[in-house]
This record gives C-alpha cells, sequence and structure tokens, in this order.
C-alpha cells in the first residue's frame, strides 16, 4: 500500500502521526485542516484501530460525508462506514436513542425543528393569554436555546435570581414559566429540539456513570473539527467522553471563530492547553489557497487581536495584486462598480462567473447588488439566503402594495389579511374562500359585504373585515397621487409591519426590519431616478415599481444545473467560511455597518467581528477587492459613513487604492489623510425612527445642523467629513432644504440640511 502520508508538508505528517494524548492542532486559512483531519484518521485505521473506537465530530454533514468518502479511498470502504462520524446532533441522537429508557424517553423519540418549536411555544403562548407582540415565538425560542446551551433546565432558569431579574427588567416576566410548559409538553409528545439533544446527552453523562463509563472505553480516540466553533455543551461532552484516555485531537482555528452569537465560545480552544497539561500543539501555517499579499493583508489585521494564539501564516504562492480599494458615493455606485468590475474581467477572459463572490456583513445588502449584477446580466445566485425580493418580509409588504393594486389579487389577499395579527383566524378565511368559489366571486367582494353572501361571521369579525377592508381603500386613494417612496413608507407604518418588528429585538426581527428599511431605500432610489423617457418628469407611483420588479424576477434564466454552477456566489462573510474563491469583492466596508454597531459594546465583540473580517479576506485565493460608500439609505433617510477600521489596519503595503472610476488608479495620500481623522461615533439604528431633531449640536467638535435662512450663497462652512468648502447654491425649505457646497478636496456635494452637520467659518 502507498504511503498517502507522503502527500502531506511536514507540520502535516507530525500532527497526523502524534497519535495518542491530547493534540491540538492550530490551522491557519487555507493550511489544510480537512485533510489532516482526514489523513489522521485513515492512519489510525492502517495503525489496526478498530473504526468502532473511533469518535469523529463535525459541524456540517456535507464535512462528515466528504471526509468519509476520503477515507474510504484511502483505506477502503467497509472500514470507513464502521467510523462513528457525524455532527454533534446526529451523533449524539444515535447515543440518545440507544440510550433512552434511562432518562425516560421511548427510543423512537421525535426530533422537533425550529418550525416545530415555535409552532408548540405559539400555542402554549396564546394558551397563557400573553401578548405574542411581547412573547413572540423566535425571541423566545432563541431566549431557551440560549439557556439550553449553557446547561441550565427550566427549574434552574425559574430559580436564577438574576435570570429572574434581567426577564422582568425585558417585560417579559413570564419566559421562565413557557420555558417549563414547554419542556413538558415536549416530554409529554415523547420529543425533543435540536438543543436538547446535547442538553440530555450532559444529562445522561451526568446522572449516569455506567452509561459515560461505556463510552469512554468505546470511544478510544475522539477527533473534534473546528474546535472553536464549539458552546460550552458540547464542550463538557467531549471532555467527559475524553477523560479517561485523554486520546484526543481537536482541530481549528482561533482566528476564525465566528459563531458568538450561536453560543460559540472562543476560549474552549484557548484554554485547551490548561484542559491537557500534557497536550502536544502543532501549527499548520503554510496557506496553500491564497497569494502572498492576500495573506500578508490579512496577518496586519489579525494581529490586533489579544486573545488568540499566535501564529505566522505564509505562503509559497505568488505574491499577487495588492488589495483593492475604492469608495463610491452610495450603495448603488458601489455595486455598481462591482459589477463593473467583474464584467471587465469576464471580458478579459480571465475568470468566468463561478470565479466570483461578492459578500456582504448583512443580508439586506445584496439588494443594490442584485440589481446592478442584473443590469449587467450576470448571472448569480444567493447563497445562505434567499433572493431579495423573495425573503418573507419583503414580500409581505409587496403583497400590500399588490392587493392595493389589484384587489381581485387572492394570493396577495390571503397573505396579508392576518399580518400583522388583527384577529382574522382561518375559520373565517375557510368562510370567506368556500363563498367567494361558491357565488364565482372574488375574496375581496364577499369580505367587503359577507352578509349578502351568506357567510356567518360575529359582529366583532366583521368589525375587523370593514377595518381592513377600510385600510386598503384609503391606500388605495392615495396610491397614485403620492411617488413610491412616500406611499411605500405610509402603507409600511400604517398596516403595522413596522410596529410588528420594532418590537422584537431578536436577531431575526432585526434582520427582517433591516430588509424592509432596504426596501424603503429602494423606493426612494426609485422615485428620485429620472424617467425613462428624455424630459419626463412624471411622479414615479408604486404600480411602476412593481411592474418594474416583476420584469427583474420574472427574466432570470431557468435553473438548470448547469447555471447553478456558473454564477457570481453572494452570501453573508459568515455563509462564506470554509470556502474559497479565486476573485473576492468585500462590500459595505464602512463604520458601524462592518464592524457592527452592535460589536463595538466591548473588546471580546470587536475582536469576533475582526475575526469575521479576516475569514471573509482569507476566502480570496486571487484578488480580493473591498468597497465602502460614502453615503447610504436606511429606511430612506441620508446617512453619512465613514471607512471602516479594519482598512486601516490592513498594512499600506499590501493595499492600494483606486478610484470611484475604476479603471484609473490614485495614489494612496488623501487616504493616508482620511486614516488619521478621528473617528465619529453614529448612534446606532437599532429601530425605524424619525430624522434626528433639527436642534441637535455635536458639542465635541462644534459642528451643528444649520436651516436654509442660517446659511448664505457663497458663505465659507467647514464639514465634519468632506473639510472645507464654500456655499454654491441653496434650495428648498424646511426638512426639504438642501445647500451644494464645493469643498476644496472632495468637490461638490449636495447635503440635506436635516442631516449635515455644519460650522460657518465665514
Amino acid at each position: 500500500m502507498t504511503d498517502f502520508l507522503a502527500d502531506l508538508n511536514e507540520p502535516q505528517q507530525k500532527a497526523v502521526k502524534a497519535v495518542d494524548g491530547a493534540v491540538l492542532v492550530i490551522a491557519g486559512a487555507g493550511s489544510g485542516k480537512t485533510r489532516v483531519l482526514t489523513y489522521r484518521i485513515a492512519h489510525l485505521l492502517n495503525l489496526g484501530i478498530d473504526p468502532f473506537n473511533i469518535l469523529a465530530l463535525t459541524f456540517t454533514n456535507k464535512a462528515a460525508k466528504e471526509m468519509k468518502d476520503r477515507i474510504a479511498q484511502l483505506v477502503g470502504g467497509s472500514k470507513a462506514k464502521s467510523l462513528w462520524m457525524g455532527t454533534f446532533h446526529s451523533v449524539f441522537a444515535k447515543i440518545l436513542r440507544f440510550e433512552a429508557e434511562k432518562i425516560e424517553y421511548p427510543s423512537n423519540f421525535t426530533i422537533y425543528d425550529a418550525d416545530d418549536s415555535k409552532r408548540l411555544l405559539k400555542n402554549i403562548i396564546k394558551e397563557q393569554n400573553l401578548d405574542d407582540k411581547i412573547y413572540n415565538a423566535g425571541a423566545v425560542l432563541s431566549r431557551i436555546s440560549n439557556a439550553k446551551n449553557n446547561l441550565i433546565s427550566a427549574p434552574e432558569y425559574n430559580e436564577d435570581f438574576e435570570i429572574q431579574t434581567y426577564d422582568a427588567q425585558s417585560r417579559k416576566p413570564k419566559l421562565g414559566m413557557i420555558y417549563s410548559i414547554y419542556q413538558q409538553r415536549l416530554k409529554k409528545a415523547a420529543a425533543m429540539d435540536f438543543d436538547d439533544l446535547l442538553f440530555n446527552t450532559n444529562i445522561l453523562l451526568r446522572d449516569h456513570a455506567d452509561v459515560l463509563y461505556k463510552y469512554q472505553n468505546k470511544f478510544k480516540y475522539i477527533l473534534v473539527d473546528e474546535y472553536q466553533d464549539t458552546n460550552f455543551s458540547q464542550y463538557l461532552i467531549v471532555k467527559k467522553l475524553a477523560a479517561n484516555n485523554e486520546n484526543i485531537c481537536v482541530v481549528g482555528d482561533d482566528a476564525q471563530s465566528i459563531y458568538a452569537f450561536r453560543g460559540a465560545n472562543i476560549q474552549n480552544i484557548l484554554n485547551f492547553k490548561s484542559d491537557y497539561p500534557e497536550h502536544k500543539i502543532f501549527k499548520l501555517e503554510q496557506n496553500y489557497r491564497s497569494t502572498k499579499n492576500i495573506v500578508n493583508a490579512a496577518n496586519s489585521v489579525i494581529a490586533n487581536n489579544k486573545d488568540q494564539i499566535k501564529k505566522v501564516v505564509w505562503t509559497d504562492n505568488e505574491s499577487g495584486e495588492k488589495i483593492q480599494l475604492f469608495k463610491a458615493s452610495s450603495e448603488s455606485e458601489e455595486a455598481a462598480l462591482i459589477g463593473s468590475r467583474i464584467f471587465e474581467l469576464k471580458k478579459n477572459n480571465e475568470f468566468s462567473d463561478k470565479d466570483f463572490a461578492i459578500l456582504y456583513r448583512t443580508n439586506y445588502q445584496s439588494r443594490a447588488l442584485e440589481e446592478a449584477l442584473r443590469k449587467l446580466n450576470i448571472p448569480y445566485k444567493i447563497y445562505g439566503g434567499v433572493s431579495f425580493y423573495q425573503r418573507k418580509e419583503i414580500k409581505d409588504l409587496l403583497a400590500y402594495f399588490r392587493l392595493v393594486l389589484n384587489p381581485s389579487d387572492e394570493t396577495s389577499f390571503l397573505r396579508i389579511i392576518n399580518f400583522p395579527a388583527r384577529g382574522i383566524g382561518n375559520t373565517t378565511l375557510d368562510r370567506l374562500v368556500v363563498a367567494a368559489n361558491e357565488n364565482n366571486s372574488s375574496i375581496w367582494e364577499v369580505a367587503q359585504k359577507p352578509a349578502a353572501f351568506n357567510v356567518q361571521l360575529n359582529s366583532g369579525i366583521i368589525n375587523r373585515l370593514n377595518e381592513f377592508v377600510l385600510m386598503i381603500k384609503s391606500f388605495k386613494a392615495r396610491a397614485n397621487n403620492h411617488n413610491a417612496f412616500e406611499f411605500g413608507k405610509m402603507v409600511a407604518y400604517q398596516s403595522g409591519i413596522i410596529k410588528f418588528y420594532n418590537e422584537d429585538e431578536s436577531p431575526e426581527s432585526v434582520t427582517r426590519r433591516e430588509n424592509i428599511e432596504e426596501l424603503i431605500s429602494a423606493l426612494k432610489d426609485f422615485s428620485e431616478a429620472p424617467g425613462d423617457v428624455e424630459g419626463e418628469n412624471a411622479l414615479r407611483t408604486i404600480d411602476v415599481f412593481l411592474e418594474e420588479i416583476s420584469l427583474l424576477t420574472d427574466s432570470e434564466p431557468e435553473k438548470t444545473d448547469r447555471d447553478d454552477v456558473n454564477r457570481v456566489s453572494l452570501m453573508t462573510m459568515h455563509a462564506a467560511k470554509g470556502l474559497e474563491f479565486p476573485v473576492v469583492f468585500l462590500a459595505g466596508m464602512e463604520e458601524n455597518l462592518f464592524p457592527s454597531h452592535m460589536s463595538l459594546q466591548s473588546r471580546t465583540e470587536l475582536e469576533e467581528e475582526r475575526r469575521l473580517f479576516y475569514v471573509a479576506l482569507t476566502r480570496g485565493m486571487k484578488k480580493v477587492f473591498l468597497s465602502y460608500a460614502e453615503t447610504r439609505f436606511r429606511f430612506g433617510e441620508f446617512n453619512f459613513c465613514e471607512h471602516s477600521r479594519f482598512i486601516d489596519e490592513i498594512d499600506e503595503q499590501f493595499i492600494n487604492v483606486i478610484s470611484g472610476n475604476i479603471n484609473k488608479p490614485k495614489d494612496n495620500s488623501w487616504l493616508k489623510e482620511s486614516f488619521s481623522e478621528s473617528r465619529k461615533q453614529f448612534k446606532p439604528i437599532n429601530k425605524i425612527s424619525s430624522a434626528p431633531s433639527a436642534t441637535q449640536e455635536d458639542s465635541d467638535a462644534g459642528f451643528v445642523l444649520l436651516t436654509a435662512a442660517q446659511l448664505r450663497i457663497d458663505m465659507v462652512v467647514q464639514h465634519q467629513r468632506f473639510g472645507i468648502g464654500k456655499i454654491k447654491t441653496i434650495e428648498g425649505a424646511g426638512e426639504n432644504a438642501k445647500a451644494s457646497v464645493v469643498f476644496n478636496n472632495f468637490g461638490q456635494k449636495q447635503l440635506l440640511l436635516k442631516y449635515a452637520k455644519l460650522k460657518i467659518l465665514s
């Protein structure tokens, strides 16, 4: 048999051959982590270790399958099939089925997914007569999940004074009660949710010494992939199982720990050496993926983190191009520049569509990017999410628009009649649908006069239907005399959608709220754009917007396997972990977007954001482009942006600034000046809200919001970002007042005075 270890470099071979004892393999980006784990298992099998005595834990089924297939190629399929290899949840579900009676469950227990759990929680919340806006099922499930991952049972949750105080301050004092009832109902249904699979494994190993002893002796060799992503529950299971033999090998990279929001604890990998004092450590520092410039740029960024295991990642690959940085005036221009660069690189036959990835911090950023790619007929695919206009919250608001324009649209009617909830249930809807079908009428007609169609409803339901019908009719009366932005914002507020998402601070609702904000921004862009016909100044109304959207979505090519392969990839930076692409674009490199404004409260949170940037940078193989917008609309409001602090942290020898015209290089002088400016902290946009007060002052620098009456043409003013300039024109009044200012270093800019803080110099 050929010596397959010859395929490995020296550090990889050492990590594979160190069979006994505790082994920590720190694998830098692109250093062959999966290969080491795979070859280590194959090596154990070649040494005669029984595959039934090897436990290998991964985080995805895909990773487990790929590793098992590769092991089968190296040592044979029968050995590979007998391995205990899979995700934490799949492996421990298997053990729980074997040992179910020990924890008073049947072996055929049901596993609830997230939707099952939310449905059960909704029923409990309703039964307890609780406000489902305060006790949103998704947010409640997230809270329960977090408790379980920290091994806090329902009784412990209810007895913990700090937890109860926190819930009371959050206006959710009944969370503990819901948790208790939820667990009782799961048990009654002989069901476990995903978190229970790990929670109950810990209970099993804690309370049944015979079971713990059995599996400690069974699993003589334990291997864990992506150890930096383990949570407390997973960590404790592994520690218990390895306590007897301590033949444990964990592979990971502390610099790529980016899932704290899911409960991952970077301290698990940082503390490995104290958990196992006799450990061996191997560092895989040769990067096989990226160019020297990309590797060195990433190293210069991650060096700023305090909590890390020191290593020096290097590569023998070519030097390659420097990281390219460009700024745009807006998110639309940023997207257009990215699309143009992709088009240009394809035109020069350097790359095909599948070679490109556009990564962003939050899902809502995809909207402008998608539109830019469509305009250039560049095929793309959204990974780890759905296309912007296919997202639930976007389709909900669009359904309101469509029903206003066409009340006979049954799909839109059924989608929104009870969203947000207005007390019109399925029984009522069933009666309306039956009556409409029997009378060959639309549901809308029946809803307006249910009695005329012999629909038996109580007075309360009839009143709620009348309120809904009146609301839609009032929207219809205004659809043609307001532009799309004004109309869309009005519907978003008056329908209750804005209020619904503002009342829940769960990560899911925050994301949905941001997507609604982005749709409103799209409506503003559309409303202010010139018409298609030269000289056209007609009002750009919601019906024209919907027509454009339907053309965009309907014109997408048929999806074939080949199309899916050869498309530009769009995804969040989190979703990109573990992937690689010849060309990577990192969009939205702005303070308060990336790093996120929610991460600026502590060093720990900021360091996680920096690790996310490190992960994003190291996805690139040949070329990496960074971009940011000087202005960005959020919920139709104009915000000035500054470049991300992470750009500052890239050593200047590895980065090159290119102008807004992406084909013309520019020197770095403006960048060095910009980098030396003090940072301004903007108020985080946590909720969709009105504009700041026109009298608000920046006490730090003496900049204030001024009215049109306080300014005059040719006045010299200073702006916080653009510097010194002279006023050229002043237009409008009140909230619509604008001033055009010619700045010494940035040229002419149009400023909306209700947002632009200025200092009068002369």
